[in-house]
């Protein structure tokens, strides 16, 4: 038997990290505190690695140390927040415990019921009811307009159709980057749906980046086919964030979270 079959703790946590921060920062609505919460986790796990079952895959037992952590102090409010980032947290507050948990770890991270239920400590019922409250609870969301960034026409009539069933309306679609400037000075919207690579070998970040240097906190969703390289750790990066192929319960989820905050980090260009 060869002495390299099994696999270090390192080469375990290291290909889900970046999964974490995603999940971390959607769950939080913000980069800092997201990754924040991520590093705790790693460090619980290096600190003891008995916290990281073998017993499951290795992205389940990483984020099964993490909510162990979330539970105990990260789904309390941050009394230091204010302005809008504080009153989607007040809203927040008002949303049924672990709903929107059970429904990030469903949709986007796209875990199995029963991962879902070892993760948060319960039961594949349990975790359907929450996602059936979860569901009831986002269909009273604030309707609002979106914004959609994306060269692509099929993906974009796609997005236009999931937004409007959660009784949002698009302000229009942007192909280029010049093309999104000039769409969001006719009308700004309440959020952003922004793909990375645009038709003309523009930047949907690009673009992002020069509409929010101007108008203030409005919610991002960035959506590509290389999570992995938004999610390094480095610099500002993006709260929301969907990978292509995506699935319309994860598009409907990441809108229904990002307008519930105010604070959406963009990239660096």
């Amino acid at each position: 038997m060869s002495q390299h079959t099994e696999m270090t703790l390192a080469e375990k946590i290291g290909p889900n990290l970046p999964y974490l921060r995603r999940y971390a920062r959607a769950l939080t609505g913000s980069q800092s505190r997201g990754d924040a919460y991520a590093v705790t986790a790693l460090e619980a796990v290096l600190a003891d690695p008995a916290q990281f079952s073998d017993d499951v895959s290795p992205k389940t037992a990483l984020f099964t140390v993490f909510h162990s952590i979330w539970k105990s102090s990260g789904a309390q409010l941050n009394e230091e927040e204010s302005g809008m980032a504080a009153e989607a947290l007040r809203h927040l507050a008002a949303l049924t415990d672990g709903t929107r948990e059970a429904l990030l770890l469903r949709t986007l991270e796209e875990f199995p019921a029963e991962d879902v239920a070892h993760i948060m400590g319960t039961t594949s019922d349990e975790v359907g009811d929450l996602l059936d409250i979860a569901y009831a609870e986002m269909a009273k969301s604030v309707s609002g307009a979106v914004m959609i960034i994306e060269d692509e026409a099929i993906i974009a009539v796609d997005l236009e159709n999931i937004a409007a069933d959660l009784g949002h309306r698009v302000t229009g679609v942007a192909r280029t980057e010049e093309g999104a400037i000039s769409l969001f000075e006719r009308e700004k919207p309440d959020l952003i749906l922004s793909d990375i690579q645009l038709a003309d070998g523009s930047s949907g970040i690009d673009a992002v980046n020069r509409i929010t240097a101007n108008a203030g906190d409005i919610p991002v969703i960035f959506i590509t086919a290389y999570p992995e390289r938004l999610l390094t750790g480095e610099g500002p990066e993006p709260a929301f964030l969907i990978s292509k192929p995506y699935t319309e319960d994860q598009v409907r989820s990441a809108i229904s979270q990002a307008m519930f905050f105010a604070s959406s980090a963009v990239l660096k260009a």
